[in-house]
C-alpha cells in the first residue's frame, strides 16, 4: 500500500513553503503546542507522517533529524490562561500563527492543518488530514507533538500524581482519578466544561449522615411539661346545732 504522505500536494506552491499543524487541543490540561516546518525537497528524514501514526520511538527520532535537516522550523505556544481567556479554537489559531512567527523568514506560502487558517495576510490553504497528506505538515505536527509531550512530562515533575508524562494530560481514567483526588492545578483548563464540572462537584462542602437509633423517629412530639398530681382537698361543712 503506498504511502499517502507525500510531497504530490505540496508541488503546486512556491518556495519557500511551510507546513503548519498543532499538538494538544483536547487535553484537560496544558498549553497547546504548534509547530511550522519548512523542508528541504532534497533532503528530508524519510518516514515523516502524521504524527499520531507514529510510535513514540520513531516519532523521537525524526524529530531529532528535522533539527538538523529543515531549512526553517518554529514552535508556537498558547498558555492555560490564554485558552481559558479566548477559548480553544482561537487558541489554536493563534499558537499556529507564533509558530510561523518564530520561523525567521518569511514562507511564500504556507499550508495548514484542518479545516480553517488563522487570520492572517500569507497565502494559505487549510488541508484536512493534511498532517497525513502532506510531508510539510507531516513534520510540523511531530515537531509539535514532541516539543508538547517534553513539556508536560517536565509539568509531571511539578504536579505529580496526575500522570502527564504518560497521558500528557488527556482525558484517560487515570488522570480523571487524580483530578477527583488531588484536585485542580494551574495547569488544568477550567474553560472546559467537564473539567469545570468535576472541580465544581468536588468543591461542594460535604454532607454528613449520621444514623439514628431504632427507637429514634423523626415524628413530631409535643413538648414535655412536667405532671402536676391533683390536690386531694377537704371541705368540712358544719352544721348548725339547735337548742334543747
Amino acid at each position: 500500500m503506498p504511502r499517502r504522505c507525500s510531497f504530490k500536494l505540496e508541488l503546486g506552491y512556491p518556495q519557500p513553503l511551510a507546513g503548519v499543524d498543532e499538538a494538544g487541543c483536547a487535553p484537560l490540561a496544558g498549553p497547546v503546542v504548534a509547530a511550522a516546518c519548512v523542508l528541504d525537497r532534497d533532503k528530508f528524514p524519510r518516514g515523516i507522517d502524521d504524527s499520531k501514526n507514529l510510535p513514540i520511538e520513531r516519532r523521537e527520532a525524526l524529530y531529532g533529524r528535522l533539527m538538523k535537516s529543515a531549512v526553517a522550523w518554529g514552535v508556537g505556544i498558547c498558555s492555560v490562561e490564554e485558552i481559558d481567556q479566548i477559548n480553544i479554537y482561537w487558541a489554536r489559531m493563534l499558537a499556529m500563527s507564533r509558530a510561523v512567527e518564530a520561523l525567521g523568514l518569511e514562507p511564500a506560502w504556507v499550508l495548514v492543518d484542518g479545516n480553517a487558517c488563522p487570520k492572517w495576510q500569507r497565502p494559505s490553504r487549510a488541508i484536512v488530514d493534511g498532517d497525513a497528506k502532506c510531508r510539510s505538515i507531516g513534520a510540523a505536527s511531530i515537531i509539535a507533538k514532541v516539543t508538547r509531550d517534553r513539556i508536560m512530562a517536565d509539568y509531571a515533575r511539578e504536579y505529580p500524581g496526575y500522570g502527564w508524562e504518560r497521558n500528557r494530560g488527556y482525558g484517560t481514567p487515570e488522570h480523571w482519578r487524580a483530578l477527583h483526588a488531588l484536585g485542580p492545578t494551574p495547569l488544568h483548563r477550567r474553560s472546559f466544561p467537564k473539567v469545570l464540572a468535576a472541580i465544581q462537584r468536588d468543591s461542594q462542602p460535604e454532607l454528613i449522615f449520621e444514623e439514628i437509633r431504632p427507637a429514634e423517629s423523626f415524628e413530631s412530639h409535643p413538648p414535655a411539661v412536667e405532671s402536676i398530681e391533683p390536690v386531694q382537698t377537704q371541705h368540712l361543712v358544719e352544721q348548725p346545732h339547735t337548742a334543747a
